[in-house]
């Protein structure tokens, strides 16, 4: 080939694209401090992109360009709505946009789904939270499955507190199996409800974020919003609630059934988990896995699986969960990083 073809292609390949913007105010809210949302998708999409004026000019592959742009238009319209943008929007708008460009993906993806609660707006920051918060609006069950950092029980309080605003349920109940992970409850201090709440909290904190403080507590108070160690929840039926079942990974078969069979008509119930974190005893079969697979199939039951990709945290938990699963189960880890069995016939130092 000769060199002006080679020339040619070259340039075909790597385009330069200018992004226009009417305020320079607006722009500078929606390039981050010292442009670094910017560079967040230089580094995600592998191009080059730098402000000047009131433009953005990109430089890189044509479809790479295609998707910055395509964000940087939608996340400035945002700007001039006033609400607030961070790196988490950029990172999502940019995952759901590469999914949809992917060959095989579906022709005119929906893109980020989101919901409204009154306090905030939670929009989705990956194609498996999409996925996950269209499960909730459409299903009476949903498993949310994955590891930490992925968002499964955030995401799960924001449609409880959205469907509780809007009257499609009359109360929210949250749970979680109150397992003791290397700790006892006998020794902490204070009555029953003082011994839990520390395995609570998660869950009282996603509430505080998405909805009104006052409205929380007022709810709290009226028994509106319940949380309870899944213990409380026997022999109860649980109608016109919006429940959450939370760590489900460290619940037994039974438990898992248990809760399974509370709920009641015009009810929606989801329960999330780590398969990765079970904290139960040695040899102790966990619920989660088995009730995801009794049940597929089953109508009106959905189960969305996350991945580490999903994970939403900030990168470096991220990178934490890629290197505990490169352990094999039940092995140890030395000092220097490198994962070893003790060797049969021998004991652990």
């Amino acid at each position: 080939m000769s060199g002006a073809g080679r020339t040619g292609k070259a340039q075909a390949a790597n385009q330069r694209v200018v992004v226009p913007f009417d305020d320079n105010r607006h722009l500078h809210r929606l390039l981050g401090e010292y442009d670094s949302h910017l560079a967040l998708i230089e580094d995600r999409l592998g191009i080059e992109a730098h402000a000047h004026g009131n433009v953005v000019i990109l430089s890189g592959s044509e479809p790479a360009c295609a998707i910055a742009r395509s964000v940087l238009e939608e996340l400035y319209a945002r700007v001039v709505k006033g609400e607030a943008v961070g790196a988490g929007d950029f990172d999502g708008l940019i995952r759901h946009a590469r999914q949809e460009a992917a060959p095989g993906a579906a022709a005119g993806g929906d893109g980020p789904a989101q919901i409204a609660t009154r306090r905030r707006v939670v929009k989705a920051r990956t194609p498996a939270q999409s996925t996950y918060m269209r499960a909730l609006q459409q299903f009476d069950l949903v498993f949310g499955i994955g590891p930490a950092g992925t968002g499964k029980t955030y995401i799960a309080v924001a449609q409880a507190a959205h469907c509780l605003e809007r009257g499609l349920v009359e109360r929210i109940i949250l749970s979680r199996p109150a397992v003791e992970a290397g700790e006892r409850l006998g020794f902490l201090p204070g009555d029953m409800r003082e011994k839990v709440d520390p395995y609570l909290r998660p869950l009282y904190d996603a509430l505080y974020d998405v909805l009104p403080p006052e409205k929380v507590e007022r709810d709290l108070e009226q028994g509106i919003i319940e949380i309870a160690p899944l213990a409380f929840m026997r022999g109860r039926t649980l109608s016109s609630a919006f429940v959450i079942l939370d760590e489900a990974q460290n619940t037994t078969s039974m438990q898992m059934k248990m809760f399974l069979t509370r709920l009641g008509e015009n009810s929606k119930m989801v329960v999330t988990g780590d398969p990765s974190q079970i904290d139960l005893p040695p040899g102790m079969k966990s619920g989660l896995e088995e009730a995801v697979g009794l049940l597929d199939g089953v109508t009106g039951i959905e189960a969305v699986r996350f991945a580490n990709a999903d994970v939403v945290r900030r990168d470096l938990v991220a990178r934490i969960v890629e290197a505990y699963d490169k352990i094999a189960p039940g092995a140890s880890v030395r000092s220097n990083g490198n994962a070893s069995r003790n060797a049969p016939g021998k004991t652990g130092a």
